[in-house]
């Protein structure tokens, strides 16, 4: 079975030329109708990480998700904007980031993100909280951005689907998963498998490299890519940057539990990984553990908070 992943290049985030390269971008796929269909509820969920730092490029640029979002509405579908910052509101993120403009233009909802469980693959993972919003929208429109990352080497697609997850659960997995990355990378492989985003469209015209999420800089990169397989995306942009699977947790779990193609079963309908190559991209100076070294107190506290949320009865996950 060969798996999608449509790459192009594309430099500007001027409305037009962003509209034509996501027209582009979505054709061989099928355009955004073969996702969104009349009356369906979408959910667009870009990186919302922070509103300290405007102009970083710490999150999704909100040009993207304004051009999405249109065609979205184009398709017939009711679009929303959804995102669960660690700290802050998704409403507090976007507004510092720019894009109450363009979603008052288009009356574009931003919710924020309340947790329930739901039963994943993993019996393993089945005590993970996870977001409504995503889980009851017909359409799960995934908006991540391409960054270097101080404890995961990069976040993108199935990092970005973290979001889903509730503020004060991702403290307690930050604390559950201690210093084991490669658990902590399976984790969000099994979020990201059961929010299974029907479509990913990841921003790479400028990202974010060195000690990100937050703390590094901006680098044009000049590419868009998309997918209905989020696994295959990571695995995708992974070449272009020339980085070793292995040593990003999300990559190297999809592949031991057989969610991630190789190369040579990914099908690129427009570029391919060679012809868009990034030279000399920076990774982290040094990664820092998942935990972030929580003192005491703290551990404390999220232990307390997740054995209540132990406590509370199963909700049967329907399927998406």
């Amino acid at each position: 079975m060969k798996h999608s992943v449509s790459l192009i290049p594309a430099n500007s985030y001027e409305r037009q030329l962003l509209r034509a390269s996501l027209e582009t971008l979505l054709e061989p796929l099928g355009g955004m109708a073969s996702f969104v269909k009349p009356g369906d509820r979408v959910l667009l969920k870009p990186n919302l990480l922070t509103g300290a730092r405007p102009g970083k490029e710490c999150v999704t640029r909100p040009e993207l998700v304004y051009g999405v979002a249109q065609l979205v509405q184009e398709a017939g579908g009711k679009p929303f904007l959804g995102d669960g910052p660690a700290f802050g509101s998704a409403m507090g993120v976007a507004k510092a980031n720019g894009y109450l403009p363009l979603v008052e233009e288009l009356n574009l909802p931003i919710v924020e993100f309340h947790g329930k469980r739901y039963e994943t693959v993993s019996e393993e993972f089945n005590h993970l909280l996870l977001c409504k919003e995503a889980i009851d929208a017909d359409v799960v429109i995934n908006l991540p951005k391409v960054k270097s990352h101080v404890q995961l080497t990069l976040t993108l697609g199935v990092k970005n689907l973290f979001g889903c997850v509730p503020g004060k659960m991702k403290a307690w997995w930050h604390m559950e998963a201690g210093k084991d990355s490669a658990r902590f990378g399976e984790m969000l492989v099994e979020t990201a498998r059961t929010i299974n985003p029907d479509l990913t469209i990841l921003d790479g015209i400028v990202g974010h490299e060195g000690n990100g999420p937050s703390g590094g800089e901006p680098r044009n990169l000049g590419i868009l890519a998309a997918s209905s397989d989020v696994f295959a995306l990571d695995r995708s942009i992974l070449e272009i940057l020339k980085v070793d699977p292995q040593i990003v947790p999300t990559v190297a779990a999809s592949q031991r539990l057989g969610l991630c193609p190789e190369l040579t079963d990914i099908h690129f309908p427009q570029r391919q990984p060679a012809e868009l190559h990034v030279s000399d991209w920076k990774l982290p100076d040094a990664l820092v553990p998942i935990d972030f070294g929580m003192p005491r107190v703290i551990k404390s506290t999220f232990k307390h908070l997740y054995i209540r949320f132990l406590k509370e009865p199963m909700s049967a996950y329907a399927g998406r």
